[in-house]
């Protein structure tokens, strides 16, 4: 039998160490879909060497510098997107919250008549798959009324008698790949139910959702 060099043994206990190492590394790395205290680069496919078209960072910041920090910029290095490092949240895009609305009924949209009316109407881009709609209702005294909502000219939601609160949440396209960006047209109605009278709307919260 041929005699083993002497620190053979020596050397395969430390290719031993080396591949349960290099294992280790392998099976606890973070996986390819993740950013940790790094960057990703997004470039054309057809020219890898144009310059960079986004980049999304993940840094260590907020309370205590421990906290992961996402950033996104467009191809000028403008920040288009990111988080709060103080308190979480969004930091960026600065997105509309809806002003103080007038709580008194006489000074809402309205509706005196018998049939279906519009009495307020917005036109969104659709951002987003769903909405929240949330609005205060009223009817005039001794008088009985009903509000809807139109969301694109199909119905959002249920009918509400007048005095009751509309609070709904739904989808606002059946297709999001097809409607992204275009104008979508929120529109309430009024209708008298009573021999008179009148109806009153005033919505209060409106925001996109994801699915």
């Amino acid at each position: 039998m041929a005699l083993l060099p002497e620190d053979i043994i020596d050397r395969l206990i430390q290719m031993e160490r080396r591949i349960n190492a290099l294992s280790t590394a392998v099976n606890t790395r973070p996986p390819l879909t993740e950013i940790l205290n790094g960057s990703l680069a997004v470039r054309r496919q057809e020219k890898p060497q144009d310059p960079v078209t986004l980049v999304a960072q993940i840094t260590t910041s907020g309370p205590g510098g421990s906290k992961p920090v996402l950033r996104v910029n467009d191809a000028y290095g403008h920040e288009i997107l990111s988080d709060d490092i103080l308190t979480g949240g969004l930091a960026r895009p600065w997105l509309p919250m809806l002003p103080p609305q007038d709580l008194a009924p006489v000074n809402w949209p309205a509706t005196s008549a018998t049939a279906w009316t519009a009495i307020a109407q917005s036109q969104n881009p659709v951002w987003q798959p769903k909405m929240r709609l949330r609005m205060l209702t009223r009817v005039s005294s001794g008088a009985t009324g009903q509000i809807r909502v139109m969301v694109g000219g199909v119905q959002f939601g249920s009918t509400v008698n007048a005095g009751a609160v509309f609070d709904h949440t739904a989808a606002v396209t059946p297709d999001m790949q097809a409607d992204f960006g275009k104008d979508l047209t929120v529109e309430v109605q009024g209708i008298v139910t009573s021999a008179s009278g009148t109806v009153y709307a005033q919505p209060v919260l409106m925001y996109g959702r994801q699915t």
